[in-house]
């Protein structure tokens, strides 16, 4: 197979970064066509990137024959509708988190592209960061022995403003990255049981909007373990996502706010420079996980996070919701089954 020609469906913010990433940073990929509701962006990263064709309605775009595959950036809730779309186009699919919102979409679009035979990967950049790999790595090798007690977090840097954020977002849209992480560093585990408490401590003045910006939740796997995930929506020091595995013969770590592993000692103390964006701590991984999207492609093989994968992330989210809604522990439903 020669060039894989991609189409972009979302010009904002993570659309412009695959965009960019493709056109100059992925090599025998070649962006083709952007998406997006209005032209004006679409024809600026066009113009920018090297793109031949800009469409308003994406579907026109799954239809194009000179468009191999897709990256889906658009937000969440049309995320499955797209998937399914562009399969039933036979295009290959890479779409940002979450896959779906709910576990019925989520399966029919997983059911789509099987059905078209096309690979589809989700945007779980964690799985491509060096630690988090290899922290990974380490676990499946059995170097900490059995997994005990987990602890994964996100906190972002800032929160701006809120007025545009949907609701349960905090589970949806941010703690679903840690539950993917919890996941794959628990490998062959599943989860069975949340408990979730959140609140609005960043802007309290917005919870009557459905905002909940801060929010902790406990699971526990079928292998004994148990972890927990957390979330701020502004950490004023940066960027910080880390995660902790404690197991019956030690330990391994993954993540961090800082740049680089540079500290700085001065007369002022000790610090050092945080990231303040995700594609700014996760640039590499974001990268890698397009790299490998390009590589299924051509190779046929299965992507390294599958829909499959998003779908649990997304079952520990919705159990969450509900959790919240009911202020006591819920038992995961429908996992790893699809209807």
């Amino acid at each position: 197979m020669g060039e894989i020609r991609i189409g972009l469906v979302g010009a904002g913010r993570m659309g412009s970064f695959h965009g960019k990433s493709i056109a100059h940073k992925i090599h025998g990929a070649k962006l083709t066509a952007i998406t997006a509701p209005r032209t004006g962006p679409a024809e600026r990263l066009a113009s920018e990137f090297g793109a031949s064709k800009t469409y308003t309605d994406p579907r026109e775009m799954f239809q194009d024959p000179s468009v191999d595959a897709v990256i889906i950036a658009t937000p969440p809730r049309s995320h499955a509708e797209l998937i399914i779309a562009a399969a039933n186009e036979g295009k290959a699919v890479f779409c940002e988190k979450p896959m779906a919102i709910t576990l019925e979409e989520a399966d029919k679009a997983i059911l789509a592209t099987q059905k078209a035979n096309v690979p589809l990967q989700i945007d779980f950049n964690r799985r491509f960061a060096a630690g988090f790999r290899a922290a990974h790595n380490d676990i499946v090798e059995g170097r900490i022995g059995t997994p005990q007690l987990l602890r994964s977090l996100t906190r972002d840097p800032g929160l701006g403003d809120p007025t545009p954020i949907p609701e349960w977002a905090i589970f949806l849209e941010t703690l679903i990255h840690d539950f993917d992480a919890l996941l794959y560093l628990n490998p062959g585990a599943e989860p069975t049981e949340v408990y979730a408490v959140a609140d609005a401590l960043v802007r309290p003045d917005f919870k009557d909007n459905g905002l909940l910006d801060t929010a902790v939740v406990n699971i526990r796997f079928d292998n004994g373990a148990i972890a927990t995930a957390e979330a701020n929506f502004q950490a004023v020091y940066g960027y910080d996502v880390r995660s902790e595995v404690f197991g019956s013969a030690g330990m391994v770590t993954a993540g961090s706010a800082q740049q680089t592993n540079m500290i700085r000692y001065t007369a002022e103390g000790i610090s050092s420079d945080t990231c303040r964006q995700d594609t700014k701590l996760f640039h590499d991984a974001y990268v890698a996980e397009l790299i490998s999207f390009v590589e299924c492609i051509r190779t046929g093989t299965i992507p390294y996070v599958t829909g499959r994968d998003a779908r649990r992330a997304l079952s520990i989210a919705l159990a969450c919701i509900e959790s919240v809604k009911t202020n006591t522990p819920v038992k995961i439903k429908d996992n790893t089954q699809l209807v």
